[in-house]
């Protein structure tokens, strides 16, 4: 797994507290009028369908519901973007009780909303700095609501794609968030001054070793918006056929990310 060297990006606890609940809510308000056709639909991940996918969002808030009722551990030893590196590693585990779960829970609007009440209730009685056991390692609460923002943001593009006209919003918050520690995760993975990435309005990282630039506009440039940023990352766009769609601006030598993406597999 990659170190971060830098200073960990520090992120308003409070900010994705509400980023992370105002996401799920648009989820749930958007899937409250599918039907069982639409449910039905076919997803870009592999075989699983609209069903499936609605459940798996649900695991991303009654993921920090399981973390909290095991026992706090003793000391923190990973950062937050260490969890990137680590989100393949149950992949097959993650697919499977996910099936499970939309079979064994067909009312998803009720699972839902049991999903969300647990988080509320959960972050009235803990505070940010309360450390859990993920599957990343151990980290406080608030990081971990963090990555879960990356989980909202992706699966409700994954959403979106899925179903025509669906259009669930964005909250701005949680795809800044999502959008931050995805490019701090390019910077670790590749350390080095010699290109910058830009992200606006969200973020701008330096990475990939080379001549470093002191001042005025840097030799290699790469400048995408935030959800063509997080497709990337994710493995849902290559690097091709986004410079190939003029979704993504590339420019010197040292601009072409196409062998250090997906981040997250």
């Amino acid at each position: 797994m990659p170190t971060a060297r830098k200073r960990p990006r520090s992120y308003d606890p409070a900010k994705t507290r509400a980023a992370v609940l105002a996401q799920f809510g648009n989820v749930r308000q958007a899937v409250r009028g599918l039907d069982e056709e639409r449910l039905g639909l076919p997803t870009r991940l592999g075989e699983w369908t609209v069903r499936e996918l609605v459940a798996h969002i649900g695991m991303a808030v009654t993921a920090v519901l399981r973390a909290a009722a095991r026992p706090a551990p003793p000391k923190r030893d990973v950062q937050v973007v260490d969890w990137t590196f680590a989100t393949s590693a149950d992949s097959a585990a993650i697919a499977d009780f996910t099936r499970r779960l939309a079979a064994n829970r067909p009312d998803l609007g009720a699972y839902l909303a049991e999903a969300e009440d647990g988080l509320r209730a959960l972050l009235a009685e803990h505070p940010a700095g309360r450390l859990l056991e993920t599957s990343a390692g151990a980290m406080p609460l608030d990081d971990y609501l963090v990555t879960r923002t990356v989980e909202l943001v992706v699966h409700t593009d994954d959403l979106n794609a899925a179903v025509p006209d669906l259009a669930v919003p964005y909250d701005r918050q949680a795809l800044a968030a999502a959008t931050r520690l995805l490019t701090d995760a390019l910077a670790v993975k590749a350390p080095g001054g010699s290109t910058e990435v830009r992200v606006p309005p969200y973020a701008v990282v330096q990475c990939v070793e080379g001549p470093r630039h002191t001042r005025g506009t840097p030799p290699n440039v790469v400048e995408t918006d935030p959800l063509t940023w997080v497709r990337l990352a994710t493995g849902r766009l290559s690097w091709a056929d986004a410079v190939a769609g003029a979704k993504v601006s590339a420019g010197g030598e040292r601009a072409d990310l196409g062998g250090l993406l997906p981040l997250l597999g």
